[in-house]
C-alpha cells in the first residue's frame, strides 16, 4: 500500500513539474464596486454597501453604523475608530484587517471570514459571530471582553465566539 502512495505522490510530482499551472493574479480592472481611496470619516450609515470592496485603504472614523455590508470585503485595510454598530457584515471577507478602536457592538458578522485580521480595543457588546472563522488567537482575546446578546439574532456574543 505504501508502495502505491510513493508512486502515485511521484506521478504527480512529475506531472506538475512538467506541466505547471499558469497562476494568473486577480487585475484591479477585474474588481467590482471598489471604493476610491479618500474615505476618512465618511458617513456610510444604513447604506446598502452589499458586495462593496474596500481594499488597501485607512479607514478613519468612518461610520458604517446599521449599514448593509452582507458579502462585503475589507482587504488589507485599517478600520481604526470605525463605527459598524449594527452593521450586517454577514458572509463578508475580512482579510488581513485591523480592527482597532472600533464599535462592533450589536453588529451581524455571521458565516464571515476574518481570518488574519486583528481586533484591538474593539467594542463587540451583543455582536454576533456565528459560523465566522477568526484566528485561534483573536477568538481567544474577544471571549475576555464578549457580552451580550444580538438584537437582531439573538444569539449570545459569547456563545456564537465559541468562548468556555
Amino acid at each position: 500500500m505504501k508502495y502505491w502512495q510513493l508512486l502515485a505522490s511521484f506521478v504527480l510530482a512529475m506531472v506538475l513539474f512538467l506541466f505547471p499551472l499558469s497562476a494568473q493574479a486577480a487585475s484591479s480592472s477585474s474588481i467590482t464596486r471598489s471604493v476610491a481611496n479618500d474615505v476618512k470619516a465618511k458617513d456610510y450609515s444604513g447604506q446598502s454597501l452589499v458586495g462593496t470592496e474596500f481594499t488597501n485603504l485607512k479607514l478613519e472614523n468612518a461610520n458604517f453604523s446599521n449599514a448593509d455590508l452582507r458579502g462585503g470585503v475589507f482587504n488589507g485595510t485599517l478600520l481604526e475608530g470605525v463605527n459598524l454598530r449594527g452593521a450586517d457584515f454577514s458572509e463578508g471577507i475580512a482579510y488581513l484587517t485591523r480592527f482597532k478602536d472600533a464599535d462592533l457592538s450589536d453588529a451581524v458578522l455571521t458565516d464571515a471570514m476574518m481570518l488574519r485580521s486583528t481586533f484591538d480595543s474593539v467594542d463587540i457588546t451583543g455582536a454576533d459571530f456565528t459560523n465566522a472563522i477568526l484566528d485561534g488567537t483573536q477568538v481567544k482575546k474577544l471571549c475576555v471582553k464578549a457580552s451580550g446578546v444580538n438584537s437582531k439574532t439573538g444569539v449570545d456574543t459569547r456563545k456564537s465566539l465559541g468562548c468556555k
